[in-house]
């Protein structure tokens, strides 16, 4: 009968165990000097080694072939082959998530206290034992504080926050990590070589990357490369069967995204996606790859932080030069704060495109520090226009120019002399702000309205709402040279005045509406770095948003 890989590779020794090395030179120790505990809790991830390491433990503690505890069990004795079944009578395996209750916990109590048929120790081995209940837990506190001195437990779990602390301050814990993906892929060559299955190199450190550190879910899916008859295994294989995105075409999408391409991206997508690959997979292999890459950018493609064969090095490197840091850590956590949505919503593909096209046409995110450096040293870059074809551009330009003669010539189509006067041309005195004041001043007057206009003074007020836009007028010069520009088309000198518009309270009394914040908003307005980015990239600030703490 066929006995699948994760169970006929089991280790059978603690010198075989992979990756948990701490762990095996402590409880060799612990034999060595005699000093055993009566309790232990194993935690860890899936397929880590928990369960292998604690049948580990009770063949070294039961071994009939030596006359105390060994670190070296023969392995071929009645009592470490029938561990190794989970057959022996003195060895007991329960499963916690269906013998959870009182009573099954009452009922072990009970036995513990009978000494074991023929070996030196009665070994409870609990599996899952965080799925026990509370009361069960709580049975099990008087024997774990003083057992008998014939008994030891050993629990394994997922979930070790969910073992309650007094249970968890009466054992000795052991924390299994994942296992690497080269220790993995050395294993898994070992296993393919006693085996004879021929196989590509190529195709090994993939596969170990899939397992994501689980040394069991490495061996499965080699199971299933294996079952598929196909010789030598190959990294198509994981493609095909396996339901890994293909490299190259993950490669072209990245590329893409790089490039910033809309079109590309779309296209590259597109093609993944008709492969048979779910948009979570999609999202999977582009956390994993431009991790890769992110890497590749802080510390160089020779760091021991990638699993990558040579030639992938090459190719990540190579498109490392499209991105930046800053860039690749927002798509990372961008990626991952979407998956779940990808993943529970009916349009998963608009959603995944949506996303890579954020991607694709964002410019780079800059630090602050970096946007303030390329300020200081005119090196801004440009901001992205809208293509029009050349003869519309030679029409704007001749419309453009046509209203700079007419308003630059003949000053009497704004008639500032009154204020019904300026309420009427307030549009095309908003357009001649645009034209000479730039496109960042505009956005701001625009959530103002001429309220007075008495001894060449001008009020213009905003709604409580816009009290930010205000703020902005009054900063980096902007009243000054508003005052400058109006004086042209006015009679008199202008002075400007600004103020918030008044609103009624529940009482009847008129009352400014300050909104919570105002010295907040003041002080990031004021900034000088928020001064230099808006001075020098004409922007305009639309709003600003607190951050909640718990926040990325």
């Amino acid at each position: 009968m066929y006995t699948v890989l994760a169970r006929k590779y089991r280790s059978q020794t603690f010198d075989e165990v992979v990756g948990q090395a701490p762990i095996v030179q402590t409880l060799k120790n612990a034999i060595t000097t005699g000093k055993i505990a009566h309790s232990f809790l194993f935690t860890g991830t899936r397929g880590v080694g928990k369960t292998t390491m604690a049948r580990l433990l009770a063949k070294s503690l039961n071994c009939l072939k030596s006359d105390a505890p060994t670190v070296s069990p023969c392995c071929r004795c009645e009592s470490c082959i029938a561990v190794n079944l989970g057959e022996d009578i003195d060895v007991i395996e329960i499963d916690g998530a269906t013998n959870n209750g009182v009573d099954q916990v009452r009922q072990l109590r009970e036995n513990a206290l009978y000494r074991p048929a023929r070996s030196r120790f009665k070994i409870y081995i609990i599996d899952e034992v965080h799925m026990l209940s509370t009361g069960a837990f709580n049975a099990l506190l008087k024997i774990l504080e003083e057992p008998p001195s014939h008994v030891k437990f050993i629990f394994a779990t997922t979930e070790p926050n969910k073992v309650i602390p007094t249970i968890q301050s009466r054992c000795q814990r052991f924390d299994f990590t994942n296992i690497s993906a080269p220790l993995i892929a050395e294993h898994l060559k070992r296993v393919l070589d006693n085996e004879n299955i021929k196989y590509q190199q190529d195709m090994v450190l993939p596969l170990a990357r899939m397992a994501t550190g689980s040394m069991r879910d490495g061996l499965s899916l080699l199971d299933r490369l294996i079952s598929t008859g196909i010789e030598p295994l190959n990294a198509t294989l994981l493609e095909t069967f396996l339901g890994c995105p293909d490299s190259q075409k993950l490669c072209n999408l990245v590329a893409a995204i790089g490039d910033s391409a809309a079109a590309g991206t779309l296209d590259a997508a597109d093609d993944l996606i008709n492969t048979g690959v779910s948009e979570v997979q999609i999202i999977d292999a582009l956390v994993d790859y431009m991790r890769d890459l992110m890497v590749i950018k802080s510390t160089g493609p020779d760091t021991a932080l990638l699993a990558l064969t040579a030639q992938q090095k090459q190719q990540l490197t190579q498109l490392a030069d499209k991105f930046d840091i800053a860039g690749l850590v927002y798509s990372i956590t961008a990626l991952e704060k979407i998956r779940w949505l990808v993943k529970n919503s009916d349009q998963s593909r608009a959603l995944l495109e949506a996303c890579l096209l954020r991607f694709a046409l964002s410019e780079h995110f800059l630090n602050v520090d970096e946007l303030l450096r390329r300020l200081q040293t005119g090196d801004v870059p440009a901001v992205k226009k809208k293509h029009t074809h050349p003869e519309q551009n030679a029409t704007d330009e001749n419309q453009d120019n046509s209203h700079c003669r007419q308003t630059s010539g003949d000053r009497t189509c704004l008639h500032l002399s009154d204020l019904e006067s300026i309420k009427t041309s307030w549009q095309d005195v908003l357009a001649v702000v645009q034209q000479h004041l730039g496109s960042g001043t505009r956005p701001l007057l625009s959530c103002a309205v001429p309220t007075a206009f008495e001894d060449g003074v001008l009020t213009l007020t905003f709604e409580p709402s816009a009290r930010m836009q205000k703020k902005m007028c009054e900063s980096n010069g902007r009243l000054q040279a508003l005052e400058s520009l109006l004086n042209k088309y006015t009679s008199v000198p202008v002075i400007i005045k600004l103020e918030i518009a008044q609103q009624q309270s529940a009482c009847g009394h008129q009352q400014d509406s300050g909104a919570p914040g105002i010295d907040a908003e003041n002080q990031i307005i004021n900034h000088p770095a928020v001064k230099s980015v808006l001075l020098g990239f004409d922007a305009t600030i639309t709003a600003i948003e607190e951050q909640a703490e718990n926040d990325c």
